[in-house]
């Protein structure tokens, strides 16, 4: 009983440290740096919000990676800092000034739901730690590294609150494993578009129907909703969460299954809306030539299928057909997720050659898809897969979801595509590159850069400047144009002001970004605070 006692504190201590440094992070970026409020002190950052002044130790530059616990100074004594305290005091600023951009006035700055976010955030955390301890992780590399982002968003003030109930037995932090439903829908009913074949390696409809996995927490919420035209055939085959809880890998099938959960996981009620439906098979038709021409790797969505009895149904049933990463990769590859490289610390014998490897296998695509393409890849650290060698280095990335690529306006010509598919599909120019900078380098690199330098400083400018001599030589390969010619010159990052939305209880797709210090030019590796725009 004495042990469980202490395993219990252990696991309620590690989830406050990390709700703590998280909502921290989100301060610095978004609600000090913002005003001028944040300085260095020796190994210390200090800042002040809502008056107070905070201080923690830190590494890794921009990815801020902090050691020891953050502090308050109360009558001239440096005070532990907890994650409730951190929350009234971000309160208090948030609601006196405007940093969302949402235009908010008077009482509508207030969030009476955010407390309970951010505590419901570190309650699933504990959750997850103490599943976890005494779960089976999965033997597949890649599987293990879907489940491995145990602490979430590093800069999302609640990164683990997840909407609905019992949704731990899902989890693919607590490494879950459940058998999918299968239904047969009357094929009167059916929608499906594209090559959505692999489904009906699953199980078995009888004639007349058409077999649909579903997933079976989205049947509970669903509950009432289904059609007399649909039959319930019971458990499927057993299916892997991948991090983003809602993919799931199906061995039978040999495929990846994105399925709709009407739950808000970080910013999002993760649904197929219809128009994501069509503008899948849309985007893979297109891609695919592309991505051919680049010899690059990503994961097709080859097709989708759905019930057609209504809006709800047609989305909340809608499941996406995705390639797994072992059918693209080199032989002798290893897929292993971008995030759970960055969650650990990347041990490598020689660090640097590991590092500009690891850059020149994700930066150029990416590059090359927007500037020579016009195609605006999302490649955040859960959206990259990289393929390892035998030698450990990395040897290729794979990149994978579409519901986040879109391509540049005025690029391509989407005559003939429904107006909601062509503009859920859309980006002008200048919201394209900042997706795409945010995501390359402020959310993806400076994370693995962290990863590798630890806490040597001197090891993270001698990464960035190899990060600059692979982005510079992009550069002159696509004929240095005025963006990339922008970030090699020093301009600012565009960090995702994740807080702010989340304050504002807006839509994912309304966030706003903060600029942050360039590490591909400043001589501080990515000062974490907030930079200025230039005039």
């Amino acid at each position: 009983m004495e042990s469980l006692v202490l395993d219990t504190r252990a696991y309620a201590a590690q989830a406050e440290e990390s709700t703590l440094a998280a909502l921290l992070r989100c301060c610095v970026r978004e609600v000090a740096g913002p005003r001028g409020l944040v300085w260095t002190a020796g190994p210390y950052v200090l800042l002040r919000v809502a008056g107070t002044l905070l201080r923690a130790r830190t590494t890794g530059g921009a990815a801020l990676r902090f050691t020891g616990r953050p502090e308050r100074l109360e009558d001239g004594v440096w005070q532990t800092l907890t994650s409730d305290e951190l929350v009234r005091l971000a309160e208090a600023d948030l609601s006196v000034s405007d940093l969302t951009g949402a235009d908010l006035t008077g009482a509508d700055r207030g969030n009476a739901e955010f407390a309970g976010q951010v505590r419901a955030s570190r309650e699933a955390l504990e959750a997850i730690l103490r599943a976890r301890a005494t779960a089976t992780p999965p033997g597949d590399p890649w599987l293990a590294s879907e489940q491995a982002l145990v602490h979430g968003h590093p800069f999302h003030p609640s990164p683990k609150a997840r909407g609905g109930r019992d949704w731990l037995g899902y989890a693919p932090e607590a490494h879950a494993r459940f058998p999918l439903r299968l239904l047969g829908v009357e094929l009167s009913s059916l929608v499906e578009e594209g090559a959505a074949g692999a489904l009906d390696l699953l199980g078995e409809a009888p004639p007349g129907y058409a077999l649909l996995p579903a997933h079976p927490w989205q049947l509970d919420l669903l509950g009432s909703a289904l059609d007399a035209r649909m039959i319930d055939l019971g458990p499927g085959p057993s299916v892997v969460p991948t991090s983003s809880v809602r993919t799931v890998y199906a061995p039978d099938a040999g495929v990846c299954l994105k399925f709709s959960l009407d739950v808000r996981i970080t910013n999002c009620v993760r649904k197929n809306a219809w128009y994501e439906l069509a503008g899948a098979v849309e985007l893979n038709r297109r891609l695919t030539p592309i991505f051919e021409r680049l010899g690059c790797a990503w994961l097709p969505e080859p097709g989708y299928r759905s019930a057609a009895l209504g809006t709800r149904l047609l989305e909340g049933l809608g499941v996406i057909v995705r390639a797994s990463p072992w059918s693209v990769v080199a032989p002798g590859v290893t897929p292993v997720l971008a995030g759970a490289l960055a969650a650990g610390r990347v041990d490598a014998q020689d660090p640097v050659a590991w590092w500009r490897a690891y850059v020149t296998a994700v930066v150029p695509p990416v590059l090359d898809l927007y500037f020579r393409y016009g195609v605006v890849l999302e490649p955040h650290l859960q959206n990259v897969l990289v393929g390892l060698g035998p030698d450990g280095l990395p040897a290729q990335a794979v990149f994978r979801d579409l519901e986040g690529t879109k391509l540049v306006t005025g690029r391509h010509d989407l005559t003939g595509v429904p107006e909601q598919v062509a503009r859920a599909l859309s980006y002008d120019a200048e919201r394209g590159w900042a997706r795409v900078s945010y995501c390359l380098l402020v959310n993806h690199l400076t994370e693995i850069a962290a990863a590798v330098a630890g806490a040597d400083d001197t090891l993270l400018a001698r990464l960035w400047t190899a990060a600059r001599e692979v982005v510079d030589g992009c550069a002159e390969r696509l004929g240095r144009p005025l963006p990339l010619s922008a970030l090699l010159a020093g301009a600012p990052l565009p960090a995702k002001a994740n807080l702010s939305v989340r304050w504002a209880r807006a839509a994912d797709r309304a966030a706003g970004y903060v600029p942050i210090e360039n590490p591909l030019t400043s001589a501080r590796v990515g000062t974490p605070w907030s930079s200025r725009w230039p005039s």
